[in-house]
């Protein structure tokens, strides 16, 4: 392992603003000390980022609209099935509704879990428990890693009640169990269950959890993604399973025997006759009902939505839970999503800044491709696979002009015929896991967007090999029109680039231009690449944020499209002579950050980002122009010798 002598993200608590600090000692504080000092954490809210202040704003602009919607004063836009997205708004926001049905809606279906006897009986009902309730088990239809045109069937364990596997080593964990198990028993108590029987139903939970998270895999394992490649032939599969009869289920539940299937977590399979078991019947049925009356008590009551606050709260630090009306504009945003999407898009997007945000891709483009012709570590041959790929990436951006079919399918009952909030969710994840299984036998559609036009996101997928930038980033401190263009290539310009990036990433490089995994690297060539991506995990590794310690390996795919996206921008700018002093502050202010401590813990157990301030610093520290523009010095904060500099891209 490599030792960094200098000072990794700059000198002083990147935390702690200080006004005055010097841009050569920690250019992150010289940036946003003063943001920091004067912004306010909303009380329903954990942290405010720079994509948290754009939210916000999206937020509030959203609400409104769909408060006029509701109220008759706007006229519906044509964007298709964005009325349903409204009534589902309507159901949410009428609390008199909710509040007198309290605990209604949910109780044929907390009587069906209830009811379960025992083990076999747990078996015969499965197939339909799945379709309102957590099994110790999951199935999904997602593009066959191989070959990216078909769909295959996928098989993964279940989630934890805390963020990660590490968060049960950690001192808080028997704390945060315990908030759990209190507010669990009291939502079930509300529920009409008895005071015992909710602690029996409790303790059961956590002791099947307990025996989850010494199998379920880590944040720091998922984010090795091609690792969730494991095809099986479906005998093999089957065979694996002693006490479940899976034969049963797939029938019931996915309608066919596939011929393959991809295991996601192989040790959760090696270990599944340890978990799935008769005599775990009442910690499975314990753990199922602590899960779905925590999951659906966002949907009923404000009471319930209060009782159901505590361990939300306790993770994250938010001092209070969001009014009703943000709620009502959640649900129907999280479920309408890519239509909300599209409106905001056409409704608050121009098309200058479309055309202007597009030439600039183009420009990181070619500024890339340059970059991979010049490259000085890559063999010819790879340099041309590379550039094959990149030239293979396909564009989408602002919002998709089709919305994707499941949105036609969804059917929302108004209360005033019958329906309720819960019941209508119901429907949807029913309608949804239908949607999903159809895809078995259909072509993997590449029109299909990642993230919705209304999200302060951008993604790269590598099934699809395609860069996603919803139309909400594209606004300050990011991209304006009227901003010049050295401090748009550092705010878009190196998110652009970030996303190309992820084409070559540790997860990213294993795949080719039509998205299948697939090695098109030099032997040589793909052993340096690894050298490099392991000073990529050094540089950040242990590196103290606030209470918690980096794991550099963990978010190494996201710090190597840093450095990429940086550097890309970087040069964009200097090919047309812009101020590079311009980039690297915008590059700091956009990772502008304040958070709170428990917040902070869990981001950073799960999260395959750096935290923003390390983000900022650590990346502008490899940078040779930024040592010249700031006459950076050996004795300054921000010096990293020129060999601890990481250069990948």
């Amino acid at each position: 392992m490599k030792k960094i002598i200098g000072v990794r993200g700059g000198s002083g608590d990147i935390i702690e603003p200080k006004v005055g600090t010097r841009p050569q000692d920690n250019m992150y504080l010289a940036v946003n000390s003063e943001w920091i000092e004067k912004t306010k954490i909303p009380s329903d809210r954990a942290r405010m980022a720079s994509f948290d202040g754009i939210a916000v704003a999206v937020e509030k602009q959203l609400m409104k609209d769909f408060a006029d919607f509701a109220d008759g004063k706007k006229e519906l836009p044509d964007v298709p099935n964005f009325d349903k997205a409204v009534e589902l708004y309507k159901i949410a926001r009428d609390f008199d509704k909710r509040n007198r049905d309290g605990a209604t809606p949910i109780k044929p279906d907390l009587e069906i879990l209830e009811g379960i006897k025992d083990f076999a009986d747990f078996n015969l009902n499965a197939p339909g428990l799945a379709t309102f309730a957590a099994l110790p088990f999951s199935f999904s239809v997602d593009p066959d890693m191989k070959n990216t045109n078909v769909n295959v069937l996928n098989f993964g364990g279940p989630g934890l009640f805390l963020p990660d596997t590490t968060t049960y080593e950690t001192p808080d964990a028997e704390k945060l169990l315990a908030i759990l198990k209190k507010q669990s028993v009291n939502l079930l108590k509300m529920a009409g269950v008895s005071e015992a029987q909710a602690e029996k139903y409790a303790d059961d939970a956590l002791k099947f959890d307990a025996k989850l998270a010494k199998v379920v895999k880590s944040a720091e394992e998922w984010a090795d993604y091609p690792a969730t490649y494991n095809p099986m032939k479906i005998e093999d599969f089957e065979a694996k399973f002693k006490n479940f009869k899976i034969e049963y289920y797939l029938k019931e539940a996915i309608g066919e025997i596939p011929d393959r299937i991809i295991v996601a977590e192989p040790r959760y399979l090696d270990h599944v006759n340890e978990i799935i078991n008769e005599d775990n019947f009442a910690e499975i049925k314990g753990w199922m009902l602590v899960n779905f009356i925590n999951d659906v008590a966002s949907s009923l009551s404000q009471e319930f939505r209060e009782a159901a606050f505590p361990f939300s709260q306790a993770l994250s630090g938010q001092p209070e839970l969001s009014s009703g009306e943000k709620q009502a504009f959640h649900i129907a945003d999280g479920d309408f999503s890519e239509v909300v999407g599209v409106y905001y898009g056409k409704t608050y997007f121009g098309e200058d800044a479309k055309k202007d945000v597009t030439d600039m891709i183009h420009r990181m483009l070619k500024v890339y491709e340059e970059r991979l012709a010049n490259n000085d570590w890559l063999s010819e041959a790879t340099k041309k696979q590379a550039i094959v790929k990149l030239k293979a990436l396909v564009l989408k951006i602002g919002y998709p002009d089709k919305i994707e079919e499941i949105y036609n399918r969804l059917k929302v009952i108004p209360t005033s015929q019958g329906g309720s909030l819960y019941a209508n969710e119901r429907a949807f994840t029913i309608e949804e896991r239908k949607y999903n299984i159809e895809q078995l036998h259909k072509e993997v559609d590449r029109t299909v967007w990642a993230m919705p036009g209304d999200l302060v996101n951008a993604c790269y997928d590598p099934s699809r090999n395609d860069l996603t930038f919803p139309a909400a980033i594209l606004q300050a401190p990011f991209y304006d029109l009227k901003q010049d263009r050295a401090t748009n290539y550092g705010g878009i310009g190196s998110v652009i680039a970030h996303e190309v990036s992820h084409a070559f990433d540790n997860n990213g490089s294993q795949f080719d231009e039509f998205g299948n995994m697939r090695n098109w690297w030099a032997k040589e060539d793909y052993a340096e690449f690894k050298k490099r991506t392991q000073a990529e995990i050094d540089i950040f590794d242990g590196l103290q944020y606030g209470p918690v310690k980096l794991n550099g390996k963990q978010i190494v795919s996201e710090n190597i499209a840093d450095q990429g996206g940086l550097t890309a921008a970087v040069e964009a700018a200097k090919n047309e002579n812009e101020d590079l002093k311009k980039l690297f502050t915008n590059f700091a202010r956009i990772w502008a950050n304040k958070q709170l401590t428990e917040s902070i813990k869990t981001q950073t157990a799960v999260d395959v980002h750096a935290p923003g301030p390390l983000r900022a610093n650590v990346q502008i520290q490899c940078q040779d122009d930024f040592y010249k523009v700031f006459d950076v010095k050996p004795s300054d904060g921000m010096w990293l010798d020129p060999d601890e500099r990481v250069k990948i891209w």
